[in-house]
């Protein structure tokens, strides 16, 4: 098991020693040193509010930094300077938990919005690369479709086919599975690992479905509440791992060091209840 150390593949993303919190009592990220891989898929699993999307947003420059650096591509991430910004979303891709399309637009108009927004290009040329980008995701029939006559599954490769419309060198992917049946789910795992392959992209996978991370994933980090990181590795050595903690959460435990309850005063106090001797 590998904990806070650099994989092998030239680095696209470095977390150098980041703090972050709303508030300075309760930080959601402690001191974290992290690197992603470029053209590699990085899984981010943990328990709900451990840090993984807020670390996504830090990487896109929604947030700054309390503490310590985000370099992506060799660039300190400063979101001060909004053209460094301007640059930095236009290399990247994002897919938003449950999608979050224009219900409005049809499916065609969703995924050209980026194009239309972001390039000069002809409405011709917009029209082809839509066509090939819905392709991609199984849906240039459904180009005409509105987003409310589309299943759930399918509302979310149009999302996918939107985040890829400008050929991001950098997709990051909130709960992509969330809320998706087994089929959808698993036809969503092979088109990340499908399309990481076929473009180079790097990707980051914030989720909490430990086995299509598992099987999609070259590298992945598991986070804990305080925005620890308590364990990265290949998916083997993180399956295979005897790290109480970490073995608790790939396996679905019950009973471990993470805990149910999130602590509090003994009952007896809250309740004004005497306690018995």
């Amino acid at each position: 098991m590998r904990h806070g150390t650099v994989l092998t593949a030239q680095p696209f993303i470095e977390i150098d020693r980041v703090t972050f919190g709303y508030d300075a009592s309760r930080p959601i990220l402690s001191d974290i040193s992290l690197t992603f891989a470029r053209g590699k898929v990085t899984a981010i699993l943990g328990g709900s509010g451990c840090g993984k999307t807020t670390l996504l947003r830090l990487i896109g420059g929604v947030h700054r930094t309390n503490k310590g650096r985000v370099i992506v591509d060799g660039q300190v991430v400063d979101t001060r300077n909004r053209e460094q910004l301007y640059r930095l979303r236009r290399r990247l891709g994002m897919l938003f938990q449950f999608g979050a399309l224009f219900t409005d637009l049809s499916v065609f108009d969703n995924v050209a919005f980026p194009l239309r927004e972001h390039t000069r290009l002809p409405e011709a040329m917009i029209r082809d690369l839509v066509l090939m980008k819905l392709n991609a995701v199984g849906l240039r029939g459904a180009a005409q479709l509105r987003i409310s006559e589309v299943s759930g599954g399918m509302a979310r490769r149009v999302a996918l086919a939107r985040a890829i419309a400008l050929d991001p060198e950098l997709i990051m992917y909130d709960e992509p599975f969330a809320g998706l049946d087994l089929i959808s789910m698993g036809v969503a795992a092979k088109l990340i690992r499908t399309l990481n392959d076929a473009t180079g992209a790097t990707s980051l996978l914030v989720s909490h479905d430990v086995p299509q991370c598992m099987a999609i994933s070259d590298h992945v980090v598991l986070m804990a509440t305080g925005g620890r990181v308590v364990a990265q590795g290949t998916p083997t050595e993180l399956m295979t791992s005897t790290d109480p903690e970490t073995r608790q959460f790939v396996h679905g435990e019950p009973d471990g060091p993470v805990k149910f309850h999130y602590p509090a005063a003994p009952m007896a106090a809250d309740f004004g209840l005497e306690v018995a001797l």
